[in-house]
């Protein structure tokens, strides 16, 4: 790569981001471009009518995944999917509606004005792509705004993005912004750096023929390698911050405006929000297009003929290094 013009990274964060599967790009939106996300993001919670939603809950433990049509026709649309405990047994919410959604999803960077310039039209990001040089040529398949909403925020277990957005061969790329504060109590995301490189996809979400989603075994899980060892990295964010990074007893912390990239082979997660804090998050995921990867049927996310994957390039990256197993 020493050979290679960069046009937004170092060389030391293109290294970075092989070897541990994530990098943070501190302070890489404006102030102004998060508070417009987060104030768009509170319209939406706002404006969204209860009355006619069909109470889809989203759950991300293994075996509840949600498969209604309401969550697998949200790709090109701007849905809303609420808590498992914000719902009561009569089907009822239990608080107020801005209180009870876990994310909204999963069009918004086509669909709203003001997610689609920090995503498609972000020439940034484009740079980011270029210098990464991860696809050749990549497109958007999804965007969501993670609301970890204050003391029912679930818990995301131990995962990769790759499982749930699978390509042949893999090739999920994660964005995420953080915007708000981000603590050890109200769910940051951690990472196990380097697992990537030791972590294959060993099984796909998928629509199952007879309705819903589910899981499809890619290697049989008696072969399947163990997971890595080492020791889960927290990264925190603070709001309306101007400076560099800094450790504190939770690891490093980062500010809004930061962008964490997210290898789809690298293991991460966030724990439940056990505090009286939201921690939004916008995050949406990049993957690479024919003829370079295989994006079939199978996947509980469909484009339409009216709503193709957009591309992120204007002209494709004339190679990629590929990175991970």
């Amino acid at each position: 790569m020493s050979g290679e013009k960069l046009e937004y990274l170092t060389q030391e964060q293109v290294k970075q981001f092989r070897s541990d599967g994530y990098l943070r790009l501190p302070s890489f939106l404006e102030p102004e471009e998060v508070e417009a996300l987060l104030t768009r993001t509170k319209e939406l919670l706002e404006g969204f009518n209860i009355e006619d939603h069909p109470l889809t809950k989203f759950t991300t433990g293994d075996d509840n995944h949600v498969g209604d049509e309401y969550f697998l026709t949200s790709g090109d649309k701007i849905r809303f999917f609420l808590e498992e405990d914000a719902v009561d047994k009569g089907g009822k919410l239990n608080r107020p509606k801005e209180r009870a959604v876990n994310k909204i999803g999963h069009g918004l960077h086509e669909q709203d004005a003001t997610f689609r310039k920090v995503t498609l039209e972000n020439e940034k990001i484009k740079s980011v792509v270029r210098d990464l040089r991860f696809h050749r040529d990549p497109v958007a398949l999804q965007s969501m705004v993670i609301c970890k909403q204050p003391h029912i925020g679930g818990e995301v277990p131990e995962h990769n993005d790759s499982t749930f957005l699978y390509t042949n061969p893999p090739s999920a790329l994660g964005f995420w912004i953080p915007l708000e504060k981000c603590t050890p109590e109200n769910g940051a995301l951690s990472f196990l750096p380097g697992s990537h490189l030791k972590t294959p996809i060993t099984k796909r979400f998928v629509r199952m023929p007879g309705g819903g989603t589910g899981f499809e075994q890619l290697i049989p899980e008696d072969e399947a390698p163990e997971k890595p060892e080492g020791k889960y990295i927290l990264e925190a964010c603070m709001p309306g911050t101007v400076g560099p990074p800094y450790m504190s007893e939770f690891g490093l912390n980062t500010y809004s405006g930061d962008l964490v990239i997210i290898h789809g082979s690298v293991l991460h997660k966030s724990e439940r929000n056990t505090s009286p804090h939201t921690r939004f998050a916008y995050t949406f995921h990049m993957i690479e297009s024919p003829p370079y990867a295989v994006y079939d049927s199978k996947n509980w996310l469909q484009p339409t003929p009216e709503t193709p994957f957009p591309h992120i390039l204007d002209t494709p990256n004339a190679a990629v290094i590929t990175v991970g197993v």
